[in-house]
């Protein structure tokens, strides 16, 4: 059963109990499945303990716990595999958090222009962190550390935190790379395997239950996705002088005829021999292991042009695989060259300034720290910085729903509480500081991997102990904290979430219509007459983008639905509702995925007026789901022969117009 059904059987049980909470409560309260990651609890330990420990020797324990806020930034920050993406992840952060320290100490102590000041820089991170990934939580910090330096005493001069901050940052990286010379490329070549592993997974359930093999092939896609990401973004500069990392681009690309030939063979509709499976994860051991000779295939003859396409591609996959040094200049890159570096950073500053979406996070930041730091201002808080501590946490679209997460900080924060107050009662302060700090340094990272009240409750103890290291205020800092959070939590809750209509309704619709507009033009592109070889290469590597591209979006999709879900309704009740179009639509690019792999074997191709048709169909799929707020049940039949190359994929189409039509006024 799919993860997505269990947690609706779930929701709908608890509806029955008349004081069990909301579903949406439930599934943000509840531990996602995650291993222990023993190694980064080790580093976190150790990163935010010995600066402490050197703040205590030196007698200053201010600077110690500075380095070790530092620290803390970094361990939230390293969640990348390959280490070129770990550098990134955990420098460029520091980077923007030692300019948001600097800022914030500039403006201590001067009221209205320290509301004005991080009002506006709360616009810049806003704005940024609608880049990607490094640029939100670069964004993030930027704005916290501006916060704390705003609002706390920090060791004077004014460079003083920002290189204690930027240092302990640092240590974190150091300890980060210590592996590297060790480990190499195994985060990228263990990512290539489990791209093969997963594969022998969705092809042993070829055949079988529906259900099964849709969740196996997404798993194929988030491995492809994240295998492509580790590797091709780190090409660009290093593609022709990296013998092993075109090794693995091109083990990575040979598995891409394999992946197209597994729709093909699960429409059969009867499993496939044990040994293909087999064989495939025969390929993934040869790829972590690094072996050079090839693998002995015993493969059962090929009859149909779904066997073909399996026993070809196997077959090229397993010739490839062993090869210790491919011709890096004929090794293609399937999802397109990156841009020179000036180029793309001059591409993403044009996209974010034109933004819509990225103008309007901003200001609903600025709005938010703004009036919190107004309101601390006119009002006597105590301890009034985290207010604006709490909304920019809770303020993340992009880390989730603002209005769960306001709930869950709530909660995480009074979990928190309780480790805190009890530390604060009982622990004496001083050289004891340090092993508690390694303590619950440790459970930050395994704490995160469960969600994000889980991470709250970590975090919470560390950074309120170590701000009592520079204010002392010691246990009289439990009831501001919870105060202040409940306000911060309020703020966000009317000024970023009730004040901003878009917040209450689901992206779902028109994200998925414009995928069904893609999956028209790759129905199109799939069967596009080509008239010779050049045209016919041009055209197999346009579908292979154009393919990848959709499950990349279909990805999101699926992400935003699972945000979705944690709204209350009736947000989260409409987002459930799209969810068997999602899947109609991820089978119709699957269907027109095996019937081009069956045309590539022998089988007939289809007229160029079948594939018009279908092309139509899809496109005024797209305007039903554009033009509807929750999907409409309608009726769906498919059309025209029964016996033609594309009578799944009309199938297919025609589930999916049944599952909405045009709403009735």
């Amino acid at each position: 059963m799919s993860t997505e059904r269990t947690e609706h059987t779930a929701a709908r049980r608890a509806r029955h109990h008349p004081l069990a909470p909301p579903a949406w409560l439930l599934r943000g309260l509840k531990p996602t499945t995650a291993p222990v990651p023993w190694a980064a609890a080790g580093r976190a330990a150790v990163a935010m303990a010995v600066p402490l420990a050197v703040g205590f020797a030196l007698d200053e324990p201010e600077y110690g716990a500075l380095a070790s806020m530092g620290a803390l930034s970094g361990v939230i920050g390293d969640t990348a595999d390959a280490y070129r993406m770990r550098v990134l992840n955990i420098a460029v952060p520091q980077c923007f958090g030692a300019v948001g320290v600097a800022l914030g100490t500039l403006v201590y102590g001067h009221g209205w222009l320290a509301v004005g000041a991080l009002t506006l820089i709360a616009l810049v991170s806003g704005m940024i962190s609608s880049i990607g990934t490094v640029a939100s939580v670069s964004g993030l910090l930027l704005l916290l550390n501006a916060v704390v330096g705003a609002g706390l005493p920090l060791p004077r001069p004014w460079w003083t935190a920002p290189l204690l901050l930027a240092a302990g940052g640092l240590f974190v990286l150091a300890l980060t790379l210590l592996g590297w010379p060790l480990r190499g490329r195994r985060p990228e070549r263990a990512a290539v395997a489990a791209t093969y592993r997963a594969l022998a997974d969705t092809l042993e359930a070829a055949g079988g239950p529906a259900e099964v093999y849709d969740e196996r092939r997404r798993e194929v896609t988030r491995a492809l996705n994240q295998a492509y990401d580790l590797i091709l973004g780190r090409r660009a500069r290093v593609h022709g002088r990296s013998p092993s990392l075109v090794r693995m681009l091109s083990q990575l690309n040979v598995v891409i005829p394999l992946v197209e030939a597994a729709p093909a063979a699960h429409l059969r509709g009867r499993p496939l021999p044990p040994g293909i499976p087999a064989a495939v994860r025969e390929l993934a051991a040869a790829v972590e292991e690094g072996r050079t000779t090839a693998p002995v295939l015993d493969l059962p003859e090929a009859h149909t042009p779904a066997e073909r396409a399996v026993d070809a591609a196997l077959r090229h996959a397993a010739a490839t695989v062993p090869l210790a040094a491919p011709d890096p200049y004929n090794v293609d890159d399937r999802l397109g060259r990156p841009a020179a570096l000036r180029v793309r950073a001059r591409r993403i500053v044009r996209d974010m300034m034109l933004s819509e979406a990225s103008w309007r996070y901003g200001l609903r930041l600025a709005l938010c720290i703004g009036l919190a730091q107004a309101l601390v201002s006119v009002v006597e808080v105590e301890r009034s910085y985290w207010i604006a501590l709490t909304v920019t946490f809770v303020l993340k679209p992009d880390f989730g729903s603002v209005f769960s997460r306001a709930v869950l900080r709530a909660v995480g924060t009074a979990l928190g509480l309780v480790v805190a107050a009890a530390v604060l009662a009982e622990v004496p302060r001083g050289w004891w500081d340090v092993p508690v700090i390694m303590v619950l340094g440790a459970l930050i990272p395994v704490f995160s991997a469960k969600g994000y009240a889980f991470q709250t409750a970590a975090i919470t103890p560390v950074i309120l102990l170590l701000s009592d290291l520079l204010n002392h205020q010691g246990f009289d800092l439990i009831r501001p904290r919870l105060i202040d959070s409940l306000i911060g939590c309020a703020i966000t809750l009317v000024a970023g979430y009730l004040l901003w209509p878009e917040s209450w309704h689901t992206r779902i619709g028109d994200r998925l219509a414009d995928t069904v507009d893609d999956t028209a033009r790759y129905l199109e592109r799939a069967f596009a007459p080509a008239p010779d070889e050049a045209a016919l290469a041009a055209a197999r590597t346009a579908r292979l983008q154009a393919r990848r591209r959709i499950y990349r979006d279909l990805s999101g999709v699926r992400s935003e639905f699972q945000r979705a879900l944690t709204e209350p309704p009736p947000t989260g009740t409409r987002a459930a509702a799209w969810w068997p179009l999602v899947v109609a639509v991820e089978r119709i690019v699957d269907a027109t995925t095996a019937a081009r792999v069956r045309v590539n074997h022998g089988a007939e191709p289809p007229a160029a007026e079948e594939v018009e048709a279908i092309a139509r169909q899809l496109r005024e799929l797209a305007a039903r789901v554009r033009s509807s707020t929750v999907p409409v049940r309608g009726e769906g039949e498919a059309e025209g022969e029964g016996t033609s190359v594309l009578a799944p994929v009309r199938q297919e189409v025609a589930a999916a117009r049944g599952i909405t039509r045009p709403e009735e006024n």
